[in-house]
């Protein structure tokens, strides 16, 4: 790069008013000392501009878009929404779950009464016991021959044939529907 050109991306005097080049660029200072003059009297001037307290308040004032504002204020609203039915879908089922947890809790301990309960009666209740209850309590006995009857039948075993019914059939469909309800 060549010291002769200037390149204002380079140029390191702007920011500090006071470089000294003393070997490397000896050119360049002599090139570019009628400019640093110049800067040195622009940055001896008062930079500060004071503005009429109108402008100060216009420019501190912030211009806020109606439409922009009613379209966050919507979307806010509605991510709100979706967060609460979330939450509200969540706290549901948590007590959905509380409840089937208990459910169980009880179904578990009813089936074991249930067991226990069982277990009593089959060893209260054998078969022996039932009968000498029924023989001493009851005066029950066990059924001898001479109790039991037999039926013969004399006709023996007989098939009929059934014939077909004459009718229409609007009388057939009735009959069909009354066997089924029968």
């Amino acid at each position: 790069m060549a010291y002769g050109r200037q390149n204002a991306a380079y140029d390191l005097s702007l920011f500090d008013d006071e470089l000294n080049y003393t070997s490397a660029a000896p050119k360049r200072q002599a090139l570019d000392e009628p400019k640093r003059q110049s800067r040195k009297k622009q940055n001896n001037r008062n930079k500060v501009m004071k503005l009429p307290e109108e402008q100060i308040n216009k420019i501190r004032r912030r211009k806020h878009n109606p439409v922009k504002l009613a379209l966050g204020a919507a979307g806010a609203a509605i991510v709100t929404f979706i967060i609460g039915i979330i939450i509200v879908g969540q706290v549901q089922l948590t007590e959905l779950n509380q409840k089937i947890i208990t459910a169980e809790k009880t179904l578990a301990d009813t089936e074991s009464i249930y067991i226990q309960n069982q277990m009593k009666v089959e060893s209260n209740l054998s078969n022996a016991d039932i009968e000498k209850y029924a023989s001493e309590v009851l005066g029950m006995t066990k059924a001898s021959n001479a109790q039991k009857e037999f039926v013969a039948l004399e006709s023996g075993d007989k098939a009929e044939v059934s014939a077909p019914k004459d009718g229409n059939i609007i009388t057939q469909f009735f009959e069909s529907l009354s066997n089924l309800w029968s």
